[in-house]
């Protein structure tokens, strides 16, 4: 049954179609929310609709975040439906555990183009309509690798505290305009997120890792992590702003 909590609301949420950002879009759009789904892979994006259409309704835009007409086109389906109230970067890409000495410019240049400039252009296209309205609402996926320096290689923690430093300082410049931007940093996810660079590729630094995740203490569902996102992008968190929240089963407490 469709809740009403978010009815009426217009939701753009990227890396759609598997993983985290399909359970997003899933539970938003149960939520009354109209989604504007976005990803590169296109039958899982078709995937993601499909289940989000038995709760909700959907506007899918296929495309890499990398190019700026895609970023385009997801911005004006959003503004054929009224302009975003919602914002949720999801999609982001791993760099396959690669230390400092190891990355290589095209591997930083990825990551740091989806997982960090492709947040900051849709924030920028999109908080201009939210200010008009006097409210929205702007989630970063962000990641445990985000908070501590033993998650991940070079770009991808970079990448990830490039995010939440935007988070934070979005929040203090809009928060009084209405706008509210949070961070959700998830720990170990049941995601296919290693057919995106969690292949590790230099055998020492990948070993060094393993002592950090260690301390993981359980692997999320993606529907524990969209629930905590549709709570935030509600009017139920209207004192949350700028907050930085894990959802890493304890990882970073241990």
């Amino acid at each position: 049954m469709t809740s009403p909590r978010l009815q009426g609301r217009v939701a753009v949420v990227t890396g759609a179609a598997s993983g985290i950002g399909r359970a997003i879009t899933v539970q938003l759009a149960g939520e009354g929310a109209l989604v504007i789904a976005a990803d590169v892979n296109g039958p899982r994006l078709q995937e993601t609709a499909a289940l989000a259409a038995e709760g909700g309704k959907t506007v899918t835009v296929l495309g890499d975040l990398r190019d700026p007409i895609i970023l385009r086109r997801i911005v004006a389906a959003a503004d054929e439906q009224g302009g975003a109230d919602i914002l949720v970067n999801n999609a982001g890409v791993m760099d396959w555990f690669l230390p400092a000495a190891d990355v290589d410019d095209e591997t930083w240049d990825r990551l740091m183009d989806i997982n960090a400039k492709a947040p900051m252009r849709l924030m920028r296209a999109m908080i201009p309509t939210m200010e008009d309205r006097g409210r929205g609402a702007i989630v970063n996926i962000a990641s445990i690798g985000g908070l501590v320096g033993g998650a991940a290689g070079l770009a991808y923690t970079a990448s990830k505290h490039a995010l939440v430093g935007m988070t934070r300082n979005t929040a203090f410049f809009y928060g009084p305009k209405g706008i509210r931007t949070n961070a959700v940093c998830p720990g170990g996810v049941a995601t296919n997120i290693a057919e995106g660079g969690a292949q590790p590729r230099v055998p020492w630094a990948f070993e060094r890792l393993q002592a950090g995740f260690a301390r993981g203490q359980r692997m999320a569902q993606p529907e524990e992590i969209a629930s905590l996102v549709a709570w935030l992008v509600s009017d139920e968190a209207v004192n949350v702003n700028g907050a930085i929240i894990p959802s890493d089963g304890g990882w970073t407490a241990s």
